[in-house]
């Protein structure tokens, strides 16, 4: 498996030298090796080793140390600041700035009291309870694992790394924190027209409507500069969804001439090179485009050995848990919280793999630890999710969905879907009252 990409590599706490976080300081060996046990235990306190801190690892962080105030939690992450994905679609056309969504991770963790390392997670030894890091192993009782998803290029083009590597330069999905997203905002900038292509994932996928907000919100950039381009969506499902009738308004009387939405284009090729994509609803060129292949769980879910399989024995790319306890279903001390997270419930399939679900996720998480550390019977809880779009920037308006859920008499998930399909200027206050609620939850700002 390809490793995940970051936004910025170089460290941004030493593992040695360093008192801005309690415990670090001393954290590190004379001499440091893969085999180093690196962050000795604190003694007899609860240790809980959190792997990736976006919505729902930086989440679960600040609540277990809330829930368990002598647990020691250590987050693992290699990112030296945080990106948020969610309304990065906004800032590909300057909605909002930089700094709206990239942010110091250490304030959080000096304000919730738990320990932050930037390193890269290479493997699991769970016989043992220790996470492999680029600085060494942690030992841990109990294990998070939140580290988003891959992009299974592998899917289209197998072990072909040539032209894998090729779509990721040129092309690139932007849907991981990551330098992409900066080439996706150039690629945009200087688009001077031609046809621009979107591939969209097959569900399950991160943030299922964002798509569609991409392209409505690259198609008003086109309009606004009176760029000769339209966008061109090849979507794999039969019809726009979610929030199907407000998005297709809004391609109707918003962008007639620019974006045409292609359904049941599951992707069959691509030809990177030659600038071809080959359907099952037809072979389309293209002058550009933003490629964005299917998604899995992140690298760390098959590192761990915990991808679930189907009746056939064929991994399903997502990870093997329990629908309701977010635990391994083979190792009850590992949990999983955000987009890597498996399927839930037959009528649904998955939970929105959303930064609104991960955040509550990760909520539900650290409460069900600390039940378990308290020796409480553990509650099974029910998130809820969230959804704003833009669809339009002069004026700014937006569409959204929300997703509510029970238990069925037979102990079934069951999802009620609300779609607000007339886009108005109030949801845009709305969904920056949202975001900013939600930073200040786990970011502390």
């Amino acid at each position: 498996m390809k490793r995940r990409n970051f936004l910025i590599t170089p460290p941004a706490v030493a593992l040695a030298g360093t008192a801005a976080l309690p415990g670090l300081a001393q954290a590190a060996p004379a001499v440091i090796t893969p085999q180093s046990r690196i962050l000795p235990r604190e003694g007899s306190k609860p240790r809980i080793v959190i792997c990736g801190g976006g919505w729902g690892g930086l989440t679960a962080a600040r609540y277990l140390r809330e829930l368990i105030p002598n647990s020691d939690v250590v987050l693992l992450e290699r990112n030296a600041s945080f990106w948020s994905g969610p309304m990065s679609n906004k800032w590909l056309v300057d909605v909002v700035n930089t700094d709206f969504l990239n942010h110091d991770m250490l304030r959080p963790a000096n304000t919730y009291g738990y320990k932050l390392l930037q390193t890269e997670v290479t493997g699991f030894e769970r016989d043992r309870k220790l996470v492999r890091t680029a600085h060494g192993l942690v030992e841990y009782d109990y294990l998070i694992l939140s580290g988003g998803i891959r992009n299974d290029y592998e899917a289209w083009f197998g072990n072909d790394q040539r032209a894998i590597d090729h779509t990721r330069m040129h092309f690139p999905s932007a849907y991981i924190p990551n330098a992409e997203m900066f080439a996706l905002k150039r690629k945009v900038k200087e688009f001077k027209g031609g046809t621009l292509v979107m591939t969209l994932p097959p569900p399950p996928h991160r943030c299922p409507p964002s798509p569609y907000e991409r392209a409505c919100l690259i198609a008003w950039h086109i309009k606004k500069n009176k760029i000769p381009g339209k966008i061109l969506i090849l979507d794999p499902k039969p019809r726009v969804a979610p929030i199907s009738m407000g998005y297709q308004l809004a391609f109707q009387e918003l962008y007639p001439d620019i974006i045409t939405h292609v359904p049941n284009a599951r992707v069959q090729e691509v030809d990177p090179f030659n600038k071809r994509i080959k359907t099952a609803a037809g072979e389309f060129k293209f002058d550009d485009a933003i490629l964005m292949p299917p998604h899995q769980a992140a690298d760390m879910v098959w590192h761990a050995g915990l991808i679930g399989k189907d009746a056939s024995g064929k991994p399903t790319g997502w990870a093997d848990m329990h629908p309701r306890l977010f635990q391994a279903n083979g190792d009850d001390s590992v949990y999983f919280v955000g987009d890597l997270m498996g399927p839930i419930s037959d009528q649904f399939g998955h939970y929105p793999k959303s930064g609104h679900v991960a955040n509550y996720v990760g909520r539900i998480v650290a409460r069900n630890i600390a039940e378990r550390v308290a020796g409480k019977p553990v509650i099974a809880r029910l998130p809820d999710n969230l959804c704003y779009m833009m669809v339009n920037a002069e004026p700014q308006e937006e569409i959204s969905v929300k997703f509510e859920y029970e238990v069925d008499p037979t102990g079934k998930v069951i999802q009620t879907q609300i779609d607000m399909d007339v886009r108005n200027e109030d949801m845009v206050k709305e969904d920056f009252a949202w975001a900013r609620q939600k930073f200040q939850d786990f970011l502390a700002i």
